[in-house]
């Protein structure tokens, strides 16, 4: 593994001799059979180092926990705390999936017209914009949009549950394990493997379900904020050669539109201020942390194909996207030695 210069490998948290900086991190899964347990933390000292482990899917152990250092002024555009962003819930209900049972939660904003959710899992992570009363609503009101606790039975007509679980309301639960993940269609729906989108997606669900608790924030900001009719057109670009910014660029674009605002306001709703965030990428927690959100850790997010690189993979296309991304926009993931030759 090589960087290209001392400054580079000081961002990312290795030695300019190439050699991975000792963390402190020995953060364990909090939850065991959905019971939580208290955790003392020392305090913590934060650094950025790359995330690449020899597991082939993450695990939650103490080595793939990467801390995360005091934040700088971010690229992006940040909310301003004096005119933050109104959104509500509007809509909750449950939805079984084959990793597990999550809560699916609908929000609307003052900033756009789009619909974005929030991914729960954990029956004490409560929106407070969903269980605020409204006027004139009756009780079926407040059970169609979602703002029961427990769960739904046949012919019930009461937002209070008898299968709700007293404790939940008593338990002083550990940051929850959350990812902000923003919409690919190609790598979601229809499983293209020009990006990991898809992969991050099912592996986010998969982590937040073994933990027993957390939150995935699902954003409609397609193609890195450029939406999908240009990510199509910057795709032909990259056919005839351009990366993935350079193909940005032609189409007058800057290299990543995303915005965050959405999800911290989401974080707030969800009484969430302080996560433990699945990420590669340093400007996300630069905006999230400048929020008034504390990122007590970083996990990072590595490929499948990374963690046991195989020359003769099919995702190719993927390596390259993956590799500007490291190169060009500081995401924190070791590049295989085999993409450097």
């Amino acid at each position: 593994m090589g960087y290209h210069n001392t400054e580079e490998a000081q961002l990312i948290g290795v030695s300019s001799y190439n050699v991975p900086l000792k963390t402190d991190a020995t953060y364990k899964p909090p939850l065991t059979n959905g019971v939580a347990t208290l955790i003392k933390r020392s305090s913590i000292k934060k650094n950025f180092t790359n995330g690449l482990t020899n597991n082939f899917r993450h695990s939650l152990r103490a080595s793939d926990v990467i801390n995360t250092p005091p934040t700088t002024p971010p690229s992006s555009n940040l909310i301003n705390k004096k005119n933050t962003v109104k959104i509500e819930c509007q809509v909750r209900a449950r939805i079984p999936t084959s990793t597990g049972e999550f809560f699916l939660h609908l929000y609307k904003s003052e900033l756009d017209n789009k619909e974005h959710l929030a991914i729960v899992y954990g029956d004490d992570i409560r929106s407070n914009s969903l269980d605020a009363s409204r006027p004139g609503e009756s009780e079926m009101d407040r059970i169609i949009r979602g703002a029961y606790k427990g769960r739904l039975k046949p012919g019930q007509r009461s937002v209070e549950t008898s299968n709700a679980d007293p404790k939940v309301s008593t338990v002083q639960f550990p940051p929850p394990l959350v990812r902000i993940h923003s919409e690919c269609f190609t790598g979601e729906t229809i499983h293209s493997v020009r990006c990991d989108c898809g992969e991050q997606l099912d592996e986010a669900m998969r982590l937040i379900k073994l933990e027993g608790r957390g939150v995935i924030i699902y954003l409609r900001q397609e193609g890195r904020g450029i939406g999908l009719a240009d990510k199509l057109r910057a795709y032909n670009l990259q056919d005839i050669g351009y990366d993935t910014i350079k193909a940005n660029h032609v189409l007058k674009h800057p290299a990543d539109l995303r915005n965050y605002d959405i999800a911290t306001q989401i974080f707030e709703d969800l009484n969430l201020s302080n996560v433990r965030l699945l990420t590669n990428n340093p400007d996300k927690i630069e905006q999230v942390e400048n929020a008034g959100i504390k990122v007590i850790e970083r996990i990072p997010m590595v490929p499948i194909a990374w963690q046991s690189p195989n020359p003769n993979h099919i995702g190719k296309e993927m390596d390259q996207y993956l590799k500007v991304k490291v190169e060009q926009m500081r995401h924190l993931l070791n590049i295989p030695e085999a993409l450097l030759r």
